[in-house]
């Protein structure tokens, strides 16, 4: 019969196996429906008003307000309702809200070491360092780059201590909100970055933003002082390149120098003169000279 009707109706056996299926299933899709318990007398079914209620019945018992403990929030009916309680019942931020929070800042968290703290001119003074003795992968970028987060932690300390105790302490006791908190600790990063920074940068920044009733650092807001800061530190860390730069670039030409006295025109003067930069830089101690003196420019 099922091949009667394949042939007749040109019914596709795949169809006809689903409806079969769907026909077995929905018997056994049964669901139990309870009417609400109603106390009113018969003679009020007839309100429009009653009806208004079947329909669209109230889910929210006591609407969310004021609420003076967190008892009072885990109280409310609020079935229809979204909501976030960003506090618990001991007044500190709750555990969802606080895992979001940090992931946030993980996630922005090398733009605001790059943008923000000593980490651009270490990064670009070790780099001239290397380039400048021609150790084309010694150190290692994994290397560098690991110094320079060390040293930028080391430099930022004091900064990261004044926002743990003006500003996060407080915060987490329940002394500020989170405008203050975020003010509290803008303030120390601020004062760093405006003693790194040229006054001509600020002023260019201040000049194309047409802000020139500006006098102090209060009145400097973070769109200009940041980029400021930027400026400053690629202009202080290629100057510090540069005088780097000058003693090995003298061993290059003394090399140089040398073999085309002898005659040695196709040997290239950097194989010759790496090994004396080398010595040169191990002699002097000059991991010690650079770092020392790259982290004492910031004081």
């Amino acid at each position: 019969m099922l091949r009667m009707l394949i042939q007749r109706h040109k019914i596709p056996a795949g169809m006809l196996c689903l409806i079969c299926v769907l026909g077995l299933l929905l018997p056994l899709m049964s669901t139990t429906v309870y009417a609400a318990e109603d106390t009113r007398d018969a003679g009020d079914y007839d309100s429009l008003g009653f009806f208004e209620d079947i329909i669209a019945p109230p889910t929210v018992v006591e609407e969310q307000g004021d609420s003076e403990t967190g008892d009072d929030i885990r109280n409310l009916n609020i079935g229809n309702n979204l909501d976030i309680t960003y506090r618990d019942g001991n007044g500190s931020v709750a555990g969802a809200l606080r895992i979001m929070l940090i992931l946030t800042l993980i996630t922005v968290a090398p733009s605001l070491i790059i943008m923000m703290t000593s980490f651009t001119r270490i990064l670009i003074v070790l780099h001239f360092t290397r380039a400048a003795i021609g150790t084309q992968t010694a150190p290692p970028n994994q290397v560098i780059v690991g110094l320079t987060l060390f040293l930028t932690l080391f430099v930022m300390s004091p900064v990261i201590n004044r926002i743990n105790s003006e500003a996060f302490q407080p915060f987490e006791a329940g002394e500020i909100n989170q405008q203050e908190f975020f003010e509290k600790a803008m303030d120390p990063i601020r004062e760093f970055m405006y003693k790194q920074t040229m006054t001509k940068d600020v002023n260019l920044f201040l000049e194309i933003a047409d802000m020139e009733d500006v006098t102090q650092l209060d009145d400097i807001p973070n769109t200009v002082l940041i980029p400021s800061f930027m400026l400053s530190e690629l202009r202080t860390a290629f100057i510090i390149g540069f005088l780097i730069y000058v003693p090995f670039i003298v061993i290059d030409m003394v090399v140089a120098s040398t073999l085309m006295s002898m005659g040695m025109m196709m040997l290239p003067p950097t194989t010759i003169s790496m090994p004396f930069k080398i010595l040169l830089f191990v002699l002097a101690d000059g991991w010690n000279l650079v770092i020392g003196n790259l982290v004492k420019s910031f004081y």
